[in-house]
């Protein structure tokens, strides 16, 4: 079968390029890189939502009925209704403290985040870390990619007083806006000097992927959240998020892993020795871009690795 792929490769570019992706995120063992990336955004998620339960509590406060629109929203009943009306409620008196915590903590985390974004995109590009400055970097990404939401939400909200004939042009600027956010990340938090053009392969996969992911988010989690809830409580709410960010964390590192793939065939690969353990018995002769080393077939083969 491998091998029928391969040869349909050969005539398709494009189905070439996909093989070699999905060999290439096996090889960097891209499961294990993305779950270090779903871990960090998981925990960045508490003080996002100590931020969040400050600013509905301002808000609460001058609305009679925040949690009905949020249930009604979000489908919610059950568990999850009242565990979204007891948070607004306990919001609105813990508002202060939780939004100076909050944006404490979410800067700190958000650091977290990005530091785990840098070691997968890293990763990927078989690239060492930069030490402090890639702390600078990440600083400099969080204030892009915020003026980049900021710049979103402003124009969604443009496009609403627009006539329901032009709503199309919403899903083409989230998709602008998507692609200039990914486009921003591969640049900043990668230790490499590539042009923005060789970027744009895995922006735009990175960007539709979101998009997607968004759609999911807006309409399938609600109701796994839901039915989830009812069955293991609060837990189930933790199984929907996590499920979530797991798909995101695994589209970052293939959405990177297009952008190495091309450029190696655009502009070709160079061969390094690797050091390896001697092990008695074995003559290694190759070596995975993970590091793995593969054993030769015969024995009396020279153990250098290349």
């Amino acid at each position: 079968m491998k091998e029928r792929l391969e040869r349909i490769g050969t005539q398709w570019k494009w189905f070439g390029t996909a093989l070699r992706v999905n060999d290439r995120y096996g090889e960097l063992n891209g499961n294990y890189v993305a779950a270090a990336v779903t871990l960090a955004a998981f925990i960045s998620l508490f003080p996002l939502i100590l931020v969040v339960i400050a600013v509905v509590g301002l808000v609460s406060t001058h609305s009679t009925d925040v949690a009905g629109e949020i249930i009604r929203k979000l489908g919610l009943t059950g568990e999850a209704s009242k565990a979204v009306t007891s948070a607004i409620a306990t919001a609105e008196h813990s508002r202060r403290a939780a939004s100076v915590i909050g944006l404490a903590g979410l800067l700190w985390s958000g650091l977290g985040l990005v530091a785990a974004i840098e070691y997968a995109l890293d990763t990927v590009w078989q690239v060492k870390g930069r030490g402090l400055r890639d702390k600078l970097g990440g600083l400099l990404w969080l204030a892009g990619a915020g003026l980049l939401f900021v710049a979103s939400f402003a124009i969604t909200t443009a496009l609403n007083f627009l006539p329901p004939a032009v709503a199309a042009l919403g899903v083409v600027v989230g998709l602008g806006v998507d692609v200039a956010l990914w486009l921003w990340t591969f640049k900043v938090l990668t230790n490499n000097d590539v042009v923005w053009k060789s970027l744009l392969p895995g922006a735009v996969v990175g960007a539709v992927g979101l998009e997607i992911l968004k759609a999911v988010g807006s309409i399938y989690v609600p109701r796994l959240v839901t039915s989830s809830s009812a069955m293991y409580g609060s837990l189930g709410v933790v199984f929907a998020v996590l499920a979530w960010l797991l798909l995101f964390g695994r589209l970052l590192v293939y959405a990177a892993t297009l952008n190495v793939v091309r450029w190696e065939e655009d502009h070709g690969t160079v061969t390094v020795e690797l050091q390896a353990p001697r092990i008695p018995g074995t003559a290694p002769v190759e070596a995975s871009r993970s590091g793995d080393v593969l054993p030769a077939p015969e024995v009396g083969v020279p153990e250098r690795v290349t």
